[in-house]
């Protein structure tokens, strides 16, 4: 049996509770937006698409930075959280999932999207001849039918922010305890000495995460889509 440390523990423990938050809090915003693009035509749609998919071509310290002037304590909105809700992201776990979620949104929207505009829009219409609301279609066809994709993203999203280091530890640091996760422990524990097989330690316990989390994707993915073949 492996022998953890308390840091290391922690950091394994701040690294699932950062991913899960960043995924779940991300998920209902994602699936508005991935319809809304899959469905609907606006004026500088394509605009808005590639402003939500920056974070996939910026450097990472770049989105840091960017959290860190407009979430910090100094940032605009970030001094208006703290001097009217006494809360802030920076330096804190929430900052980390803020990152995160930042980081892995644009998975998750592309993987929703995509589910969406696969859907034959003629059971939508058959659903509205029928008497049924916008809402009422959404939530009994729309939502059903892109179940897979939203599995996909969300487990996209999940391991994404898993491994998310350098919008973290631009915007929240490195700070055992509260913002340290694996991505940023393995970092910190080769720049000690003697700190290797920590480090490795953490990195085969994050392979193993990561990889177990997609294997349940894919479990819950192709039971969703047994079901649908069945029914």
């Amino acid at each position: 049996m492996i022998d953890l440390s308390q840091e290391e523990i922690l950091a394994i423990y701040l690294s699932l509770k950062i991913a899960f938050t960043a995924s779940i809090v991300s998920l209902p915003l994602a699936i508005f937006l991935g319809y809304l693009f899959a469905r609907k035509e606006f004026l500088f749609k394509k605009f808005f698409i590639s402003l939500l998919n920056l974070p996939l071509v910026l450097p990472p310290v770049v989105t840091g930075y960017i959290l860190l002037i407009v979430f910090g304590i100094n940032g605009f909105i970030g001094k208006f959280l703290l001097k009217y809700f006494n809360f802030t992201f920076a330096f804190k776990w929430t900052g980390a999932a803020l990152a995160c979620a930042i980081m892995g949104f644009p998975l998750m929207i592309r993987a929703i999207k995509a589910s969406i505009e696969m859907i034959d829009i003629k059971y939508e219409e058959a659903a509205k001849t029928m008497g049924a609301n916008k809402l009422l279609v959404f939530i009994s066809i729309t939502l059903p039918l892109a179940l897979p994709g939203i599995v996909a993203g969300f487990s996209l999203c999940f391991a994404r922010a898993l491994g998310e280091f350098g919008a973290t530890v631009t915007f929240v640091s490195n700070i055992p305890g509260e913002t340290q996760t694996l991505s940023t422990a393995i970092y910190n524990f080769l720049q000690v000495p003697n700190g290797e097989l920590m480090a490795m330690r953490l990195t085969l316990i994050s392979i193993f995460i990561s990889i177990s989390a997609l294997i349940l994707s894919e479990i819950i993915f192709d039971r969703i889509l047994r079901n649908k073949r069945e029914t």
